[in-house]
């Protein structure tokens, strides 16, 4: 068999040879995994799609363009699992032994595996900018078309319900095992000639008319609480309460058929968007900024308002230290004051208090000084309303930059993610030695769900602004680089 091998050795024969060891582990792990991310969809959403009668074709498109994201991560892990077995089956047969004992470099034996994974490197880079928004966004539209299909609407135990227009449900308790409803609560809202209601019962089901497009509720052994307003004034509601044995109340499903609706009515957001119009939504968020910040000192300008630096505040001579402190604390700064010139105040004449503060102290009477203190108070009290404002709408617009960052390196980090792999399969299967495919599923598992749980808690961290939006999304691709760098260097040095 090494002989054979050997006779393979004219350039550009070894090359060919390990790319067409790539094909076969690269179909069969990228339909696998594949399937079983499609797996994971259907059991996920398959109770939002099954039951209410939507159309086959609908389920499928639905389907189809939720595939979009599923390739963004099947081929990264693919190329892993690929290379590993590629390459582990060419050691384990000591064809690398020969092809090193024939002085063929290591690079040139690596070279297939990176030249194939930069490939698919620029396509994902391309298919997560321009293919992958799209489907997401068309995703998303479909799919909230389908949560408003009737007649199966969307009830969970002990969650809020707000479906049907007019009414608000909560289930206490829904046995999976049977349509029975127990600790039903319904409110009704004063509207179409309804007055305001809450109904509970102890147990209740539902029943449902496809024909008649209307779904019925079947109350047991509970109360009606009614608010019957008489006049205008909310004084004069009248609260009626009702007991009853059964109770049945129908509910028109007409306008929950189910209806597609124009996608491009919707609004897009980060996964939605291209990183050219993420980066123009940046670039406009950063102008807000910068805009509200200028706006913000032009107006402390205006009102003669000077803003310090703590290092630049010092006590004024006679001073003790705790008034310098209160003009760091605006609240204690304008308590003082207040507190200064109104105390021992009776008389409107009375003489000018002696303060702290010089510019107080340069008034003739007691009245015009709390005038000065009040107006002074005011003014401050103002503008910390208008700081916590300014900082309120900076840091919303902050966190949407980060959130659209996060999207943006995303699109490029996780196609980089295909080289990297590159880099750490193609030398760890030439080191492991083996080419069965248990041992290189195991390792792919663990490396794949180092780099994802990193991708995911960086994106957290970074949407939370703990961390910046660059580290959130390449920390895992660092450190994949620096171990596929290390394990290059080591098949490169025992040449």
């Amino acid at each position: 068999m090494v002989l054979e091998f050997l006779k393979k050795l004219a350039p550009g024969s070894i090359e060919r040879d390990l790319l067409k060891r790539h094909v076969g582990p690269f179909v069969f792990c990228f339909f696998t995994i594949m399937f079983l991310l499609l797996m994971q969809f259907l059991i996920q959403f398959m109770d939002h799609l099954i039951g209410k009668g939507i159309p086959l074709t609908v389920i499928l498109e639905l389907i189809m363009v939720n595939l979009a994201y599923m390739v963004v991560l099947a081929v990264p892990m693919t190329i892993l699992a690929a290379t590993l077995m590629a390459y582990g089956k060419f050691s384990e047969q000591n064809e690398y032994t020969a092809v090193r004992a024939a002085g063929v470099h290591p690079f040139r034996i690596l070279r297939p595996s990176l030249l194939m994974a930069l490939i698919f490197t620029v396509f994902l880079g391309w298919f997560s900018n321009e293919v992958l928004p799209e489907a997401n966004y068309k995703a998303r539209a479909l799919f909230l078309d389908i949560r408003m299909k009737k007649p199966g609407f969307d009830l969970q135990e002990n969650i809020f319900y707000e479906g049907i227009s007019g009414y608000t449900f909560l289930v206490r308790e829904m046995p999976a095992d049977s349509d029975s409803l127990y600790d039903v609560t319904l409110f009704q809202n004063p509207e179409q000639g309804r007055d305001r209601a809450v109904i509970k019962a102890g147990r209740g089901f539902l029943e449902s008319d496809e024909r008649h497009m209307s779904l019925t509720l079947h109350l047991f052994d509970g109360t009606i609480m009614r608010y019957l307003q008489r006049g205008r004034s909310s004084s004069s509601i009248i609260h009626e309460e009702t007991a009853f044995d059964s109770y049945r109340i129908s509910f028109d499903l007409s306008d929950l058929t189910f209806s597609r609706t124009n996608p491009e009515d919707r609004r897009r957001d980060g996964r939605s968007m291209r990183a050219q119009a993420m980066l123009a939504v940046v670039d406009s968020l950063r102008s807000d900024i910068e805009r509200e910040t200028t706006h913000f000192k032009h107006s402390l300008h205006q009102s003669h308002v000077t803003l310090l630096r703590e290092d630049d505040i010092s006590p004024p001579a006679g001073t003790a230290d705790r008034d310098s402190e209160y003009l760091m604390r605006s609240d204690d700064y304008t308590e003082t004051i207040e507190a200064s010139v109104t105390r021992r105040a009776r008389e409107d004449d009375f003489p000018p208090e002696e303060v702290p503060y010089q510019a107080l102290t340069l008034l003739e009477t007691l009245q015009d000084q709390r005038e000065v203190a009040l107006r002074a108070s005011t003014q401050m009290r103002n503008t910390q309303v208008a700081i916590d404002n300014l900082l309120n709408n900076l840091r919303w617009r902050e966190e949407r930059i980060a959130r659209f960052m996060v999207e943006v390196h995303k699109k490029a980090s996780i196609p980089v993610g295909c080289i990297l792999f590159a880099m750490i399969g193609a030398p760890l299967g030439l080191l492991v030695r083996k080419g069965h495919m248990g041992i290189h599923a195991i390792i792919s598992t663990v490396l794949f769900t180092y780099y994802w749980i990193s991708i995911i808690q960086g994106e957290k961290m970074a949407d939370r602004m703990f961390v910046s939006p660059f580290m959130g999304m390449w920390f895992g691709n660092m450190t994949i680089a620096v171990a596929g760098f290390m394990l290059m260097y080591l098949v490169i040095i025992r040449r």
